[in-house]
Protein backbone atom coordinates (compact mmCIF):
# COMPACT_ATOMS: atom_id res chain seq x y z
CA UNK A 1 0.00 0.00 0.00
CA UNK A 2 1.35 3.40 -0.63
CA UNK A 3 2.76 5.34 2.14
CA UNK A 4 0.45 8.54 1.57
CA UNK A 5 1.50 10.27 4.71
CA UNK A 6 5.29 10.68 3.42
CA UNK A 7 5.25 12.57 0.28
CA UNK A 8 2.06 13.18 -2.54
CA UNK A 9 2.15 11.91 -5.86
CA UNK A 10 3.71 14.28 -8.40
CA UNK A 11 1.61 15.83 -11.53
CA UNK A 12 4.23 15.57 -14.49
CA UNK A 13 4.00 17.39 -17.90
CA UNK A 14 2.82 14.22 -19.37
CA UNK A 15 0.40 13.11 -17.17
CA UNK A 16 -1.63 16.32 -17.30
CA UNK A 17 -1.44 16.15 -20.86
CA UNK A 18 -2.79 12.80 -20.80
CA UNK A 19 -5.62 13.90 -18.35
CA UNK A 20 -6.55 16.98 -20.63
CA UNK A 21 -6.90 14.91 -23.42
CA UNK A 22 -8.83 12.25 -22.22
CA UNK A 23 -11.09 14.31 -20.68
CA UNK A 24 -11.49 16.85 -23.77
CA UNK A 25 -12.25 13.54 -25.92
CA UNK A 26 -14.37 12.05 -23.79
CA UNK A 27 -16.69 14.88 -22.59
CA UNK A 28 -15.32 18.34 -24.26
CA UNK A 29 -14.30 19.93 -21.20
CA UNK A 30 -11.42 22.02 -22.53
CA UNK A 31 -8.95 21.76 -19.18
CA UNK A 32 -6.54 24.34 -19.39
CA UNK A 33 -2.91 24.77 -18.89
CA UNK A 34 -2.49 25.90 -15.53
CA UNK A 35 -4.85 23.77 -13.75
CA UNK A 36 -2.45 21.43 -12.67
CA UNK A 37 -2.48 21.66 -8.75
CA UNK A 38 -6.68 21.77 -9.13
CA UNK A 39 -6.32 18.09 -11.44
CA UNK A 40 -3.37 16.96 -8.60
CA UNK A 41 -5.52 17.98 -5.91
CA UNK A 42 -8.74 16.56 -6.76
CA UNK A 43 -7.56 13.24 -8.80
CA UNK A 44 -5.30 13.02 -5.69
CA UNK A 45 -8.39 11.38 -3.76
CA UNK A 46 -9.28 9.27 -6.78
CA UNK A 47 -5.48 7.90 -6.48
CA UNK A 48 -6.26 7.25 -2.29
CA UNK A 49 -9.60 5.33 -3.30
CA UNK A 50 -7.53 2.83 -5.42
CA UNK A 51 -4.44 2.67 -3.39
CA UNK A 52 -2.52 3.67 -6.62
CA UNK A 53 1.24 5.64 -6.42
CA UNK A 54 1.19 7.43 -9.08
CA UNK A 55 -0.99 9.33 -11.87
CA UNK A 56 0.16 7.20 -14.84
CA UNK A 57 -1.11 4.10 -12.83
CA UNK A 58 -4.68 5.80 -12.68
CA UNK A 59 -5.03 6.63 -16.05
CA UNK A 60 -3.75 3.62 -17.27
CA UNK A 61 -6.61 2.47 -15.19
CA UNK A 62 -9.51 4.75 -16.36
CA UNK A 63 -8.22 4.18 -20.24
CA UNK A 64 -9.09 0.33 -19.23
CA UNK A 65 -12.05 0.42 -17.59
CA UNK A 66 -14.52 -0.96 -20.68
CA UNK A 67 -17.40 -0.36 -18.03
CA UNK A 68 -17.04 3.57 -18.37
CA UNK A 69 -17.37 3.56 -14.52
CA UNK A 70 -13.73 4.84 -13.87
CA UNK A 71 -13.73 7.80 -16.62
CA UNK A 72 -17.52 8.67 -14.93
CA UNK A 73 -15.72 9.25 -11.89
CA UNK A 74 -12.75 11.35 -13.22
CA UNK A 75 -15.25 13.83 -14.76
CA UNK A 76 -16.91 13.73 -11.16
CA UNK A 77 -13.98 14.75 -9.27
CA UNK A 78 -13.26 17.27 -12.04
CA UNK A 79 -16.51 18.89 -12.36
CA UNK A 80 -17.00 22.15 -10.06
CA UNK A 81 -20.82 21.64 -10.11
CA UNK A 82 -20.98 24.52 -8.48
CA UNK A 83 -24.82 26.51 -8.45
CA UNK A 84 -27.93 27.71 -6.32
CA UNK A 85 -31.25 28.29 -6.39
CA UNK A 86 -33.04 30.84 -9.21
CA UNK A 87 -28.89 31.54 -10.28
CA UNK A 88 -29.28 34.29 -12.56
CA UNK A 89 -32.67 35.40 -12.12
CA UNK A 90 -33.66 37.37 -14.86
CA UNK A 91 -33.59 34.16 -16.73
CA UNK A 92 -36.71 33.22 -14.50
CA UNK A 93 -38.30 36.47 -14.80
CA UNK A 94 -38.33 35.83 -18.50
CA UNK A 95 -39.35 32.18 -18.22
CA UNK A 96 -42.47 33.19 -15.80
CA UNK A 97 -43.80 36.52 -17.37
CA UNK A 98 -42.72 35.94 -21.62
CA UNK A 99 -42.62 32.61 -22.24
CA UNK A 100 -44.92 30.61 -19.80
CA UNK A 101 -47.91 32.42 -20.52
CA UNK A 102 -47.55 31.29 -24.30
CA UNK A 103 -48.39 28.34 -22.36
CA UNK A 104 -51.62 29.23 -20.42
CA UNK A 105 -53.60 28.14 -23.14
CA UNK A 106 -52.39 24.11 -23.58
CA UNK A 107 -51.60 24.09 -19.77
CA UNK A 108 -48.34 22.13 -21.18
CA UNK A 109 -44.90 22.93 -20.33
CA UNK A 110 -42.24 20.47 -21.41
CA UNK A 111 -38.15 21.48 -21.22
CA UNK A 112 -34.88 20.67 -20.60
CA UNK A 113 -32.60 21.23 -18.17
CA UNK A 114 -29.27 20.10 -20.53
CA UNK A 115 -27.00 20.66 -17.24
CA UNK A 116 -28.76 20.12 -14.13
CA UNK A 117 -25.96 19.58 -11.61
CA UNK A 118 -27.05 19.29 -7.95
CA UNK A 119 -30.59 19.94 -9.11
CA UNK A 120 -31.16 24.08 -7.79
CA UNK A 121 -31.69 24.66 -11.26
CA UNK A 122 -34.12 21.92 -12.74
CA UNK A 123 -36.22 22.90 -8.82
CA UNK A 124 -35.65 26.64 -10.02
CA UNK A 125 -37.38 26.36 -13.19
CA UNK A 126 -40.13 24.00 -11.68
CA UNK A 127 -40.88 26.08 -8.76
CA UNK A 128 -41.21 29.02 -11.60
CA UNK A 129 -43.91 27.38 -13.60
CA UNK A 130 -45.65 25.92 -10.90
CA UNK A 131 -45.93 29.65 -9.74
CA UNK A 132 -46.76 30.65 -13.20
CA UNK A 133 -48.85 28.28 -14.72
CA UNK A 134 -50.49 26.58 -11.62
CA UNK A 135 -50.58 22.75 -9.72
CA UNK A 136 -53.29 22.18 -12.69
CA UNK A 137 -50.84 22.22 -15.50
CA UNK A 138 -48.88 19.45 -17.14
CA UNK A 139 -45.55 20.18 -16.44
CA UNK A 140 -42.43 17.79 -17.82
CA UNK A 141 -38.75 18.51 -17.34
CA UNK A 142 -35.79 16.23 -18.63
CA UNK A 143 -32.57 17.20 -15.89
CA UNK A 144 -29.56 15.81 -17.42
CA UNK A 145 -25.98 16.26 -16.40
CA UNK A 146 -22.56 13.71 -16.93
CA UNK A 147 -21.80 13.94 -13.16
CA UNK A 148 -24.05 10.54 -11.86
CA UNK A 149 -22.85 12.14 -7.94
CA UNK A 150 -24.28 15.63 -9.38
CA UNK A 151 -28.14 13.64 -10.30
CA UNK A 152 -28.01 11.67 -7.18
CA UNK A 153 -28.00 15.07 -4.79
CA UNK A 154 -30.67 16.23 -7.37
CA UNK A 155 -32.67 12.98 -7.09
CA UNK A 156 -33.19 13.34 -3.63
CA UNK A 157 -33.91 17.08 -3.05
CA UNK A 158 -32.11 17.93 0.03
CA UNK A 159 -30.11 20.96 0.69
CA UNK A 160 -28.51 22.94 3.63
CA UNK A 161 -30.42 25.58 4.90
CA UNK A 162 -27.79 27.45 3.62
CA UNK A 163 -28.58 26.85 -0.27
CA UNK A 164 -31.81 28.56 0.35
CA UNK A 165 -31.70 31.81 0.52
CA UNK A 166 -32.58 33.07 -2.40
CA UNK A 167 -35.71 31.23 -2.23
CA UNK A 168 -38.66 33.44 -0.65
CA UNK A 169 -40.28 31.77 2.94
CA UNK A 170 -43.46 31.27 1.51
CA UNK A 171 -41.96 29.27 -1.59
CA UNK A 172 -40.33 27.71 0.72
CA UNK A 173 -43.19 26.60 3.03
CA UNK A 174 -45.23 25.74 -0.20
CA UNK A 175 -42.89 23.27 -2.08
CA UNK A 176 -40.16 22.13 0.64
CA UNK A 177 -40.16 19.85 3.67
CA UNK A 178 -38.24 21.23 6.64
CA UNK A 179 -36.47 19.14 8.85
CA UNK A 180 -32.91 18.59 11.65
CA UNK A 181 -31.08 15.75 10.97
CA UNK A 182 -27.88 15.69 13.64
CA UNK A 183 -28.41 19.37 14.63
CA UNK A 184 -27.99 20.37 10.68
CA UNK A 185 -30.99 22.17 9.13
CA UNK A 186 -32.21 20.41 6.12
CA UNK A 187 -34.58 21.40 3.36
CA UNK A 188 -36.31 18.78 0.94
CA UNK A 189 -37.91 19.22 -2.21
CA UNK A 190 -41.82 18.18 -1.71
CA UNK A 191 -42.85 14.86 -3.94
CA UNK A 192 -45.06 16.07 -5.68
CA UNK A 193 -42.61 18.45 -7.09
CA UNK A 194 -39.79 16.10 -7.19
CA UNK A 195 -41.96 13.76 -9.82
CA UNK A 196 -42.09 15.97 -12.23
CA UNK A 197 -38.47 15.47 -13.03
CA UNK A 198 -37.22 12.75 -14.90
CA UNK A 199 -33.42 12.31 -14.80
CA UNK A 200 -30.95 11.37 -16.75
CA UNK A 201 -27.43 10.86 -17.28
CA UNK A 202 -26.29 12.68 -20.62
CA UNK A 203 -22.87 13.51 -22.02
CA UNK A 204 -23.58 16.63 -24.59
CA UNK A 205 -20.74 16.45 -26.57
CA UNK A 206 -22.31 12.29 -27.67
CA UNK A 207 -25.06 12.40 -30.06
CA UNK A 208 -27.69 12.75 -27.92
CA UNK A 209 -31.47 10.91 -28.73
CA UNK A 210 -34.83 11.91 -27.36
CA UNK A 211 -38.31 10.69 -27.87
CA UNK A 212 -39.48 14.23 -28.44
CA UNK A 213 -38.68 18.08 -29.03
CA UNK A 214 -38.82 20.68 -26.18
CA UNK A 215 -40.58 24.03 -25.79
CA UNK A 216 -37.49 25.35 -23.85
CA UNK A 217 -33.74 24.07 -22.81
CA UNK A 218 -31.10 25.56 -20.13
CA UNK A 219 -27.87 25.14 -20.71
CA UNK A 220 -26.28 27.37 -18.68
CA UNK A 221 -23.21 27.63 -17.00
CA UNK A 222 -21.52 24.70 -18.68
CA UNK A 223 -20.30 25.67 -22.35
CA UNK A 224 -17.85 27.93 -20.14
CA UNK A 225 -15.83 24.69 -20.16
CA UNK A 226 -15.88 23.91 -24.14
CA UNK A 227 -13.81 25.33 -26.72
CA UNK A 228 -15.40 27.25 -29.73
CA UNK A 229 -15.87 24.18 -31.69
CA UNK A 230 -17.35 21.96 -29.06
CA UNK A 231 -19.80 24.73 -27.89
CA UNK A 232 -21.16 25.64 -31.96
CA UNK A 233 -21.79 21.58 -31.94
CA UNK A 234 -23.22 21.74 -28.64
CA UNK A 235 -25.58 24.41 -29.54
CA UNK A 236 -26.29 22.99 -32.84
CA UNK A 237 -27.54 19.76 -31.15
CA UNK A 238 -29.58 21.72 -28.60
CA UNK A 239 -31.39 23.27 -31.66
CA UNK A 240 -32.36 20.10 -32.71
CA UNK A 241 -34.05 19.27 -30.20
CA UNK A 242 -35.96 22.74 -29.85
CA UNK A 243 -39.63 22.77 -31.05
CA UNK A 244 -40.15 25.41 -33.54
CA UNK A 245 -40.22 28.68 -31.49
CA UNK A 246 -38.88 27.27 -28.61
CA UNK A 247 -36.38 28.86 -26.62
CA UNK A 248 -32.96 28.15 -25.37
CA UNK A 249 -31.32 29.71 -22.17
CA UNK A 250 -27.49 29.94 -22.12
CA UNK A 251 -25.52 31.87 -19.22
CA UNK A 252 -24.42 35.01 -18.98
CA UNK A 253 -20.72 34.21 -19.16
CA UNK A 254 -21.30 32.24 -22.07
CA UNK A 255 -22.89 33.92 -25.14
CA UNK A 256 -23.14 32.67 -28.75
CA UNK A 257 -20.48 35.83 -30.15
CA UNK A 258 -18.76 33.85 -32.26
CA UNK A 259 -20.67 30.47 -32.42
CA UNK A 260 -22.42 29.79 -35.48
CA UNK A 261 -26.33 29.33 -35.21
CA UNK A 262 -29.70 29.71 -36.91
CA UNK A 263 -31.33 31.29 -33.49
CA UNK A 264 -32.60 34.48 -32.94
CA UNK A 265 -31.65 36.73 -30.01
CA UNK A 266 -34.06 37.59 -27.63
CA UNK A 267 -32.33 38.98 -24.63
CA UNK A 268 -29.01 38.58 -23.17
CA UNK A 269 -28.28 35.05 -22.83
CA UNK A 270 -31.26 34.18 -24.32
CA UNK A 271 -32.41 33.00 -27.35
CA UNK A 272 -35.66 31.43 -29.81
CA UNK A 273 -35.53 28.94 -32.76
CA UNK A 274 -37.50 30.41 -35.50
CA UNK A 275 -41.16 29.41 -35.79
CA UNK A 276 -40.59 27.98 -39.33
CA UNK A 277 -37.76 26.94 -41.41
CA UNK A 278 -38.11 29.92 -43.79
CA UNK A 279 -37.58 32.70 -40.78
CA UNK A 280 -33.89 31.21 -39.98
CA UNK A 281 -31.34 33.26 -40.20
CA UNK A 282 -28.83 32.04 -42.69
CA UNK A 283 -25.63 31.05 -40.87
CA UNK A 284 -25.24 34.32 -39.28
CA UNK A 285 -22.67 34.65 -36.24
CA UNK A 286 -23.54 36.50 -32.99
Amino acid sequence: MPDWTSSQPVLTTKQFYKIQTLVYEKCGIDLKNGKEELVKARLGKELRKRNLSSFDGYIQEVENDRTGESLIQLINALSTNFTHFFREPKHFEILRKQVAPLWNRQKRADLWCAAAATGEEPYSILLSLLEELGSSASIRLLASDISTQALATAQSGIYQEERMSEIPLAMRSKYFLRGVKNGEVLYRVKPEVRQLLELRRINLIEPISHSRQFQTIFCRNVMIYFDKPTQEKVVRQLSEWLEPGGYLFVGHAESLNGVRHSLQYVAPAVYRKPASATAQPEGRVR
